[in-house]
């Protein structure tokens, strides 16, 4: 055990001393990625919210000056980012990303990138993305303290690869690849899924968006009106980020990205605004190959006998302090594509988004279209594999589509379970076009809703027609509390006012068919025990009106107990019979408040740094709150609601819109005083003008700077 102890102690004092050399001469690197002063012609303005407005002379300048406020307000989130694309995670946090690394490795995302970067992506995208880029290396190479993982330089080939990787895991993809090693006898499709969980690449919770649009033939003042208000995680490696990048290209876009992204996600300019909810259709698929048995790397497909594609994985993972190691995995594909080898035999998968890069480039497109026309063109490019987006314009346009990359299929097979691997009859090639998707151009009713249910119920009159789409298309057919609220809302009101507008996106019903109230009920067909708790606990609940309003005095109870918290493995872990749950909520909200009738915004609670306040809402409502149980018995807001805009334009054509973030624009930065400034007003569900001019931005303005013109961090010059 000694000799084990001081090789131990060898090995990592020469780790050691590896590290301090590379800091000392590693210093040599500082502003060695510097661009020329000419390069990128680049303002910053930051307002009194510390939000980024980017002036560029060129689109590529707006890229590469959002990059590097990015990186001063999320340096950990922007260097995470690349060593994704890199997949180098392991190498730095550990075993638990080690399945990303050889995920990133098995799909070939780097090597797509490689092979189709100058031939798939316009010159224009290439610019943008290697401006980012350059703006990654700028900050980097001056704070080599804050970002000492990132090997310079960053390219534009890394900033493709990190979306071209994870897009595919928005239509949660990993669900598809968790039965894909773990085959089972029947493929679950969304069709069969009543609850609409969304689980990102680190396992954490996103569950659901909403965007709303309103014509002006629905609105009491002829008013255009858009709610962007996609949900996610509240931090993380997507959590969002406002920006604002105006470019003398025609490019003037407010709204959120992702760290290390170069574009604006979703948002608004002048004329046009859109969101994206994640939508769930079949897109993917798992094929049973058939091995030859003399050679178990050898499959047959159309009749003959192939060789399995080969290759080893190689991935570094952090193991003790400066110690890592390299582990080796085996790599396969077929003609279908990635092949796991698993006890019941060889499977591949084959999935929307493999192989494709060209996600950025719609995106881009997106934000430059000047009217709903070019908007279309952009969409047509169907370079995301999944997404619903719902559009509105100044000209009172609204649009709707079901965005995805949908294979056609053969209908002869079961596409809900393992097809033959062995025939050319089930490798799909070619997926629905444009025009073949669920969609929706200005509808008769003058409005829109989206949150992730089906497509045919996206409006009152003038929806798709499910009759229109084969089954094997996948299309979900299943409703949210969310998207039924909406419905009855917006379809039940033809003269909208802005004051309804915004209590209806903030609406906090929870409907007879919602997954709490389902929950419920099956606790009231059980015969709750004679314990004075429950006794007291049940006529609680069957008292409560379905709100979850910050004062209601039954929804914390109705929320611990109907919430399915076990599908996140959180405090009740696998025990979902519903007398458990209801007498483990009600031992918990005795144990830490002294009674069960606590009022909502008590025990639902908004946590940043030292900020500590109460919330309305809950899981799956119109005002939406995902949380995780604490120790000190509350519920913590971890994702839902988070940056939102309300955007408007009346009967001129004139723009006005509001945003809010839940905590602050500077997401990665603690010492910020923009770590958490915008939550008191996201608790009390204001928001705060968008500025879309410099003179507008001037009127707030803080500070304004080059990059690179001062060290530390903006706001403390």
């Amino acid at each position: 055990m000694k000799s084990i102890r001081r090789s131990l102690c060898i090995l990592a004092l020469m780790a050691s001393l590896v590290a301090l050399a590379w800091f000392i001469f590693g210093a040599g690197e500082r502003g060695a990625f510097v661009p020329p002063p000419d390069k990128y012609v680049v303002r910053i303005l930051r307002d009194e919210w510390g939000v980024p407005h980017i002036f560029g002379k060129t689109d590529a300048a707006a890229a590469y000056g959002l990059a590097y406020a990015q990186c001063e307000d999320n340096w950990r989130g922007v260097e995470e980012s690349i060593l994704t694309a890199r997949g180098l995670l392991a190498s730095v946090k550990g075993q638990d990303e080690a399945k990303s690394d050889y995920m990133l490795q098995l799909f070939k995302t780097r090597e797509f990138v490689d092979a189709k970067y100058e031939r798939e992506l316009s010159p224009e995208l290439r610019a943008l993305v290697e401006g980012c880029a350059d703006g990654i290396n700028h900050y980097a190479s001056l704070h080599r303290d804050k970002m000492p993982h990132l090997k310079l330089p960053v390219t534009g080939r890394d900033i493709v690869t990190r979306t071209s990787f994870t897009s595919p895991f928005f239509y949660e993809l990993q669900r598809d690849l968790e039965q894909w090693m773990n085959p089972p006898d029947d493929k679950l499709t969304a069709n069969e899924t009543e609850t609409v969980d969304r689980v990102d690449l680190k396992g954490e919770m996103v569950i659901g968006s909403n965007t709303f649009a309103v014509a002006p033939s629905r609105s009491a003042d002829g008013f255009t009106r858009l709610a962007v208000n996609s949900h996610m995680p509240w931090s993380g490696p997507v959590e969002y980020y406002e920006a604002h990048v105006h470019s003398n290209e025609g490019w003037n876009m407010v709204g959120c990205t992702m760290p290390g992204a170069p574009l604006i996600f979703m948002g608004h300019d002048e004329n046009k605004g859109w969101c994206h909810t994640i939508n769930r259709p079949d897109l993917a698929d798992i094929y049973k190959l058939e091995v030859n048995p003399d050679n178990p790397n050898q499959y047959k497909f159309d009749g003959a006998w192939r060789d399995l594609e080969r290759g080893t994985a190689h991935i570094k993972v952090k193991l003790w302090h400066f110690i890592s190691w390299t582990f080796k995995r085996e790599m396969l594909w077929s003609v279908q594509g990635p092949v796991a080898r698993t006890p019941k035999g060889l499977y591949a998968i084959r999935f929307a988004g493999y192989g494709d890069i060209q996600q950025l480039e719609q995106w881009y497109r997106m934000n430059k279209a000047r009217n709903l026309t070019e908007f279309k063109d952009a969409m047509r490019l169907l370079a995301l594999p999944s997404l619903n987006t719902v559009y509105a314009d100044k000209g009172g346009n609204l649009f709707y589509l079901y965005g995805a990359r949908i294979p056609v299929r053969d209908e002869s097979y079961d596409w809900t379970k393992p097809v033959p691997g062995n025939t050319s009859n089930t490798l799909w090639t070619e997926v629905y076009p444009f025009e073949k998707l669920p969609q929706a151009t200005n509808p008769p009713a003058g409005f829109l809703q989206s949150c992730n249910s089906t497509p045919f119920h996206a409006t009152s009159d003038g929806a798709p027609d499910p009759a229109a789409f084969p089954k094997a298309m996948g299309i979900e057919k299943q409703e949210t509390n969310r998207s039924r609220r909406a419905q009855a809302l917006f379809g039940g009101d033809t003269s909208i006012t802005r004051e309804e507008f915004y209590a209806y996106k903030h609406d906090k019903t929870l409907t007879d068919q919602s997954d709490v109230a389902w929950n419920l009920d099956k606790l009231f067909k059980k015969e709750v025990p004679q314990e004075p708790l429950l006794q007291e606990a049940a006529k609680l609940l069957k008292d409560w009106d379905h709100t979850v309003t910050k004062e209601n005095s039954s929804a914390a109870l109705a929320l611990l107990t109907g919430w399915n918290h076990n599908r996140r493995g959180a405090w009740l872990g696998k025990d979902s019979d519903p007398v458990n749950v209801l007498r483990q909520a009600a031992l918990l909200l005795k144990e830490h408040y002294g009674r069960l009738d606590v009022p909502l915004e008590q025990v639902l609670r908004l946590r940043r740094g030292t900020v500590d306040l109460g919330l309305g809402g809950g899981p799956d409502c119109l005002r939406a709150v995902y949380f995780d149980v604490s120790d000190d018995g509350h519920m913590l807001g971890v994702g839902g609601d988070c940056y939102y805009q309300m955007v408007e334009w009346d009967k001129e054509g004139r723009l006005h819109s509001e945003v809010i973030h839940q905590y602050g624009n500077a997401t990665g930065d603690e010492d910020s005083p923009h770590y958490s400034d915008q939550a008191p007003m996201f608790a009390e569900e204001k928001l705060r003008p968008a500025l879309m001019t410099e003179q507008e931005v001037r009127e707030h303005l803080r500070r304004e700077y080059r990059p690179g013109e001062f060290s530390g961090a903006w706001y403390r010059q």
